[in-house]
């Protein structure tokens, strides 16, 4: 039986476009209170508008050291509490590590990976004070197996891999669950950066997935009752499970 989400808390990082904002519709249909975390403000400020007070803007640069220490305690403020937050913003890089430049590899390794462990470390010990909460990880397949043309970003969801399963061991006694999904190829802007021939290939072969798709697995993952985890979700374009 699925758990109702009504009524509750939650939060999604990167949530103007792509899978957070897939999210964020699939938690306000669900009854969800969403406070939407960007640092586009004029694309949150439009979004707002179309949800209404269903929603609460949070404009934070995650890449700003002071920032993201900002967003927990700012949120907290504005909301009082939070059941449930989904950390998915995120960034890629694709190709030979030799043509990827040392601030790129460390504008990716803060965003995907150091970002995500400020924020799970910022909002566990509000989920603690009230009594359990969930934390969702936007992961992906890359960081279940070594992907050749991606060695920093696939080592960034490695990293991040990991660290979901430290953290779900850490905290499963405090009522908190703590799970990831991984998707393969998603319509969003993370493929930008790849070659466009590649791009329109794998368009053709219907081997990219939309970013509903993997809003519907992280809702199937909170709304487990609170006696099952759902530890960790791959969902990928049946063209291209290998």
């Amino acid at each position: 039986m699925a758990e109702t989400l009504t009524g509750k808390v939650g939060v999604v990082t990167g949530a103007a476009s792509g899978i957070g904002l897939a999210t964020t519709q699939s938690l306000v249909d669900a009854g969800v209170k969403v406070v939407m975390v960007d640092r586009d403000r004029e694309k949150l400020e439009e979004l707002a508008t179309r949800f209404g007070d269903r929603v609460v803007v949070q404009v934070t640069d995650l890449l700003d050291p002071g920032s993201c220490d900002a967003m927990v305690p700012e949120i907290l403020d504005k909301v009082g509490r939070i059941d449930i937050m989904h950390c998915n913003a995120g960034s890629y890089i694709g190709g030979d590590l030799m043509d990827t430049d040392a601030e790129k590899i460390d504008r990716m390794l803060n965003l995907n990976v150091n970002a995500v462990m400020k924020n799970v470390r910022a909002v566990v010990p509000a989920m603690k004070e009230q009594g359990g909460g969930d934390i969702m990880v936007t992961c992906s397949v890359a960081g279940h197996g070594a992907v050749d043309r991606e060695p920093v970003y696939a080592s960034s969801k490695w990293a991040i891999n990991c660290f979901v399963q430290v953290m779900r061991r850490q905290l499963r006694h405090d009522n908190i669950r703590v799970g990831q999904v991984s998707p393969g190829p998603v319509t969003t802007a993370l493929l930008n950066d790849w070659p466009q021939d590649q791009l329109a290939a794998i368009k053709e072969e219907k081997a990219l997935m939309e970013p509903e798709e993997v809003a519907e697995s992280v809702m199937f993952m909170l709304q487990r009752p609170r006696h099952v985890s759902v530890r960790d979700v791959i969902i990928v374009p049946t063209t291209l499970d290998m």
